[in-house]
């Protein structure tokens, strides 16, 4: 009986170690794009612990900045009292907290440390996602750079914070609001590009390419960056206790002597809270015209269903708005309301994607 010879396996057709090291090693758009979402989901969170942060007047209960360390609470008798002893410090805690309790201190204590513990967070996570997808070359060509510039405005934004904490420790009994500002603008400019990049992520994973921002759905988007801008300065001077009435202020539109005479144009713009709070009422007005623009042209472009949410958001965000002022600034209601700020910000860029997408089969008849 004749033996046949041994034969050594082989790869099998269509599937060489090199085609399967080729396919391991190609862009993965969709699934760097879902990373993306859980990102800029991690930033909504921490938004809207800012604005609990900033309500609770806890951002300026940890008087240190260790990026590494600080992510370590106080664990003993001993170090709890240690920082309680930085906050004792301060001029907030002389003004405001000369009585409190050690278990006040925690409490306070807790919120600034989950913000920035989600801050850390946050970090963490997109340096590692982008270095696992740099490593298996997961990351289309062209998202690169647009990804790296994410991580760096991340590292930017803890700077920006600790610089923002810095003003309320020496001399000032709270943060400056110019600063509470620009640190709630960066972390939605974070937050937009983050979504923006994850839609197009997804556009060209159906091989859609080079998706505009057009120039209305622009103006829009920054019409509600000034509003968000005015929303911090009402929360940093505290303009939303100044009146509790709506429409009017008290008996009139705008209050007699609301206007600080003798003090600059810029002064009363930005940092008179009667003034914050009347531009703040009444520009919203003028953000849900530029919303229902951005919904009509969402809707022009077939697609109803991002029109739909625009409308509703922008709706209930005003209702919010005003529930917030009729209750004295209610925590629960200021927060949802900064919450529903920031949803209103990612319907806005969902919808101003649409409107600048290009259909498949246009890009294709292009080739």
């Amino acid at each position: 009986m004749t033996m046949m010879p041994a034969i050594a396996p082989g790869p099998v057709a269509g599937h060489s170690p090199l085609v399967a090291r080729s396919y391991r090693s190609q862009p993965r758009p969709r699934l760097l794009g879902f990373w993306l979402l859980i990102v800029a989901a991690l930033v909504f969170a921490i938004v809207v612990v800012g604005g609990i942060t900033r309500l609770t007047e806890s951002g300026l209960s940890i008087t240190q900045w260790d990026p590494i360390l600080g992510a370590i609470p106080p664990l003993s008798a001993a170090q709890w009292q240690r920082a309680f002893d930085g906050y004792k410090a301060i001029p907030q805690y002389h003004a405001f907290n000369s009585g409190m309790t050690l278990e006040g201190f925690k409490h306070i204590f807790f919120w600034e440390y989950l913000h920035r513990l989600l801050a850390r967070a946050i970090g963490a996570v997109l340096a590692i996602v982008l270095l696992v997808f740099w490593w298996k070359k997961w990351i289309p060509k062209g998202f690169g750079w647009r990804t790296f510039l994410i991580l760096c405005l991340g590292g930017l934004q803890g700077a920006i914070g600790w610089w923002m904490v810095a003003s309320g420790l020496e001399v000032r009994t709270e943060v400056s609001h110019f600063r509470l500002a620009i640190h709630l603008l960066a972390a939605m400019l974070i937050y937009a590009v983050l979504i923006w990049t994850a839609l197009d992520l997804f556009a060209l994973d159906r091989n859609v390419r080079n998706v505009r921002l057009k120039l209305w759905p622009f103006v829009a988007i920054l019409m509600l960056a000034a509003q968000l801008m005015l929303g911090a300065f009402t929360a940093g001077l505290r303009a939303g206790y100044a009146f509790a009435s709506w429409p009017k202020m008290g008996e009139q539109w705008f209050p007699s002597g609301g206007w600080t005479p003798g003090k600059a144009l810029s002064f009363n713009l930005a940092s008179n809270p009667i003034v914050v709070q009347f531009e703040h009422r009444w520009w919203a007005w003028a953000v849900a015209i530029a919303v229902f623009l951005l919904a009509l042209a969402s809707w022009r472009a077939r697609r109803p269903g991002r029109a739909v949410v625009l409308m509703a958001l922008v709706a209930a965000q005003i209702a919010l708005g005003v529930e917030t002022l009729l209750s004295g600034v209610d925590l629960d209601l200021a927060v949802t309301h900064q919450a529903t700020a920031a949803l209103l910000l990612a319907a806005m860029i969902w919808a101003a994607h649409g409107v600048g997408a290009q259909q498949p089969g246009a890009r294709r008849s292009r080739r």
